[in-house]
């Protein structure tokens, strides 16, 4: 397979099995639309991609986790989102929407009271400023999943072409499937079959819609947590059995790299993918992310197993580096300050020694 041609998903086909990886931006306006350096940003980017997976999209009042985090919450938000889904369409991607809900990762200065950082469980993340969630009552789990329905259809009513659901990176979806975060003892918690209850009545709803536009339909996911009692590979694996029985277009892992292998076995060398690959066996289209950043990194995650890509950093540093990658060309590492908000900009400079550990450069540096 090549990853630079044509890839047929459901009804709708993709120019390639590349994708923008959804990276936050910090770049939206106060009232959480998304503001014009956004939408010049994510225009540049367009241009060469499969498909363009948004930055998290916040599905209701109690999801932001970010400062200037774009929303779906209400029905008002449709008008103010169409230009990001034509920003993105402009140049031929397919546009997808990440759904999103922080969970206990929310940030406290976002909120007045707050009893509305919420999650499964009341667990504190171990990080700096955060604070003890409370935990979620029978009828706001119930009303969430409807919020993520009604977020789905106002994405595609806004021009999207799909909604991949964000069940990775510790937010809430994770924090229902986790151990570590779920310590309920009703439906929703107990066993790992009840901590999946959540991400089941999402998937059921969120389908439904999906289906009725003709839409793309995914999930993102993280494969294990390093807390003593975190998420294994085995409860991924489980996960994994699970949205097989939905009609997800593809399933899109978050991982350091495309290759590597468990965090928590040490010992065991085998790349994640064969293990997700074991349970899925094709069933539904793999996606990597982490480190494609050269045509080699590309035809390698094909050969290990998975059928499409997200690009991050390189699409970050470099708006034209899939078009790069596809003619075997070297991707540029200059993060440019012209070509991205200030505020992402900003964002990342603070991370500036990691990033030049990978040889990337800063242009105001």
């Amino acid at each position: 397979m090549n990853p630079f041609e044509s890839f047929d998903m459901n009804k709708t086909r993709l120019r390639n099995r590349l994708a923008m990886a959804p990276m936050t931006t910090y770049s939206g306006n106060p009232d959480h639309t998304p503001s014009e350096k956004e939408l010049h940003y994510y225009a540049l980017r367009s241009k060469d991609a499969g498909m363009v997976i948004s930055a998290a999209v916040a599905i209701n009042e109690q999801a932001y986790a970010f400062d200037n985090q774009i929303a779906l919450e209400n029905e008002g938000r449709i008008e103010s989102l169409k230009p990001l889904a034509e920003a993105i369409k402009s140049d031929g991607a397919k546009a997808i929407a990440q759904l999103h809900h922080g969970g206990r990762m929310n940030e406290p200065h976002l909120y007045e009271n707050q009893d509305d950082i919420v999650s499964a469980s009341a667990v504190k993340a171990p990080r700096e400023g955060k604070v003890t969630p409370r935990a979620m009552e029978i009828h706001e789990i119930k009303q969430t999943v409807q919020d993520f329905k009604d977020a789905a259809r106002r994405a595609m009513e806004a021009g999207f072409d799909g909604v991949e659901l964000h069940g990775a990176n510790t937010y809430l979806l994770q924090q229902f499937v986790s151990p570590h975060t779920n310590k309920r003892t009703d439906e929703y918690g107990g066993t790992r079959e009840k901590r999946m209850r959540f991400i089941r009545e999402i998937a059921e709803e969120t389908q439904e819609v999906i289906k009725a536009y003709g839409g793309i339909l995914g999930y993102r996911f993280s494969p294990e947590e390093i807390e003593e009692d975190g998420l294994t590979m085995e409860d991924t694996l489980d996960l994994v059995e699970t949205l097989k029985n939905y009609d997800f277009d593809y399933l899109h892992v978050s991982l350091r790299r495309y290759d590597q292998s468990s965090m928590r076995e040490k010992r065991d060398e085998t790349p994640l993918v064969l293990k997700i690959q074991s349970v899925l066996n094709k069933a539904i289209p793999l996606m990597a992310s982490g480190g494609i950043s050269s045509k080699d990194d590309a035809m390698r995650a094909i050969e290990m197993g998975f059928d499409l890509m997200s690009v991050g950093f390189s699409l970050i540093a470099d708006p034209r580096a899939i078009d790069k990658m596809q003619k075997d060309l070297p991707v540029d590492k200059t993060i440019d300050a012209s070509t991205m908000p200030r505020n992402l900009y900003n964002r990342l400079s603070k991370y500036k020694e990691n990033f030049e550990k990978n040889g990337f450069r800063f242009s105001d540096f």
